[in-house]
């Protein structure tokens, strides 16, 4: 890597000829090829941290889905994990997408519907009511959301449990 500055350094310093800009170009891409590797590299080396990553996610997301804070604060975002967790949105998310396949808001949309199917199948609680515990200002988006991740609206799902 050092080799490599230093070659960008002496073509900028010396401009020997018209080729000089496509060699730094050059290198420049060497140089992002190599951090995309060591980038991608990490995921796979970091197996025993990964697993301890899904338990951390699962436990706030447990512990946020128990305190109900899904009624006063809303749903769970990206940017909430990573900040509990220390590391960006986007770094979790590619974290999350390597292990599970799933990104981080996919992730939380999943654990979303499956507490929702929890309430719709085991309260009386009307899907507005479902919709407001969960944090959505709007039934409709809940709805949306759920049809869209079941192919079932909530009513429809309430029913083929019962």
């Amino acid at each position: 890597m050092l080799s490599i500055y230093n070659i960008i350094g002496q073509e900028l310093n010396s401009r020997i000829d018209e080729f000089s800009h496509e060699v730094v170009i050059a290198q420049i891409e060497l140089l992002l090829s190599y951090a995309k590797r060591f980038y991608k590299r990490q995921f796979l080396t970091r197996q025993v941290v990964s697993n301890n990553l899904l338990q951390q996610i699962e436990e706030l997301l447990n512990t946020y889905f128990e305190e109900d804070k899904l009624a006063s604060m809303g749903m769970p975002s990206v940017h909430f994990l990573a900040e509990q967790l220390n590391f960006s949105p986007n770094y979790l998310s590619d974290m999350l997408r390597t292990l599970t396949g799933l990104s981080a808001q996919q992730h939380i949309h999943k654990k979303l519907i499956d507490k929702s199917k929890e309430l719709l199948s085991t309260t009386s609680m009307t899907v507005s009511e479902v919709a407001y515990q969960l944090g959505f200002e709007h039934p409709q988006s809940f709805s949306r959301l759920f049809k869209t991740k079941t192919s079932l609206t909530p009513v429809a799902f309430r029913q083929a449990f019962n």
